[in-house]
């Protein structure tokens, strides 16, 4: 018969093995306790303190005492620990030589990642053994691998709300482009939101260009861009439809008079010269309006070519005019495309062109 051996640790030996254990005295009062026991348990000393005023028995119910549990030795204890968070354990118990007392070796009875978080643990609170810090690894490398895959996709999806920003945009002037405007009056008509839309061409741009060149006929309408935004609001649609076209699509707004007055205010503004080196660039605009309620359905192209015939009646009237579609002009709109007009000043008292 094998005789019986016995092994003698100390109490750091009993560390390194198991940084999660608790050693009692007969009377099931701890006499030592492991570092992360310590660490989980901050609130008040181990040490000294009865070890079913530290721990709950869960499972099996019936163990009260440590005479209980060392009759269970080997098999697993479900515990809790008394906490605020009352943290689930899984603990086995052996007695120690001699009737010296217990030796309860404890792990988390949760998510080790809760754990970790919870209770600020690192990989030198689990022994060097323990597969846990190996799971801790492969989490911290998902976790890493997931974080860059995040960045990715922010990345992708930003690149993507650019290039869509992009294609509805004018490279040029910054302003929405057609794309943008078939989509805007798309959704506004389906929603039944009044509106009132604006269809602008500048009056002797083309002589712009051919006086002062192509770089004078862009800083122009980058001109004109900035003036349309200041003179409309943030929720209105201010789009570049051609060379020298422009759209505005104002949301809410109906009433003929206040459009009027916005479109006028408008023709002052860009009339006002805009300096080129040593030389002056001068336009205007003529301006056709239309408004969704003059429709018992409106249609998207419907209004742009009623609008176009609305700025052609403007055009015909000497330019720098805003006029309003109507009944009258229907003839027009269907009308064959007449002749430019010669370029000559507006009415209004001005300068010639730069």
């Amino acid at each position: 018969m094998q005789s019986e051996t016995h092994v003698c640790l100390d109490a750091n030996a009993f560390d390194i093995l198991m940084p999660m254990h608790v050693v009692t005295d007969r009377g099931g009062i701890v006499t030592h306790a492991g570092p992360v026991v310590h660490k989980i348990h901050p609130a008040a000393p181990v040490v000294g303190a009865a070890f079913f005023d530290l721990f709950e028995a869960r499972r099996p119910r019936r163990v009260e005492s440590l005479d209980a549990i060392t009759e269970r030795a080997g098999k697993k204890l479900h515990l809790r620990l008394r906490d605020p968070a009352r943290t689930p354990l899984i603990g086995t118990a052996v007695r120690l030589q001699a009737g010296q007392g217990v030796l309860v070796n404890l792990s988390f009875g949760i998510a080790v990642i809760d754990a970790v978080a919870r209770f600020g643990l690192a990989g030198s609170d689990f022994a060097a053994t323990d597969l846990t810090l190996e799971m801790l690894y492969l989490v911290e490398a998902k976790s890493a691998a997931m974080a860059e895959s995040r960045k990715l996709n922010e990345r992708l999806h930003g690149a993507k709300t650019m290039a869509e920003a992009e294609a509805r945009s004018d490279t040029l002037t910054g302003l929405s482009n057609r794309r943008a405007l078939d989509h805007v009056l798309e959704r506004l008509i389906a929603r039944q939101t009044p509106f009132t839309l604006m269809h602008l061409d500048l009056d002797f741009f083309k002589q712009v260009n051919d006086t002062l060149g192509h770089a004078a006929g862009d800083l122009v309408l980058t001109e004109v861009a900035r003036i349309l935004r200041e003179e409309s609001r943030a929720e209105d649609e201010v789009v570049r439809v051609g060379g020298d076209e422009f759209v505005i699509v104002f949301k809410g707004i109906t009433d003929e008079a206040q459009m009027l007055c916005i479109a006028e205010r408008m023709i002052g503004k860009l009339e006002e010269p805009v300096p080129f080196g040593t030389q002056h660039a001068q336009i205007s605009a003529s301006i056709g309006l239309v408004r969704s309620s003059q429709y018992a359905l409106p249609e998207a192209a419907r209004m742009m070519r009623d609008a176009d015939a609305a700025l052609y009646a403007s055009k015909s009237r000497g330019r720098a005019q805003c006029t309003f579609f109507d009944a009258t002009l229907e003839a027009h709109r269907d009308a064959p495309e007449a002749p430019p007009v010669a370029q000559t000043a507006p009415q209004r008292e001005r300068s010639g062109p730069g």
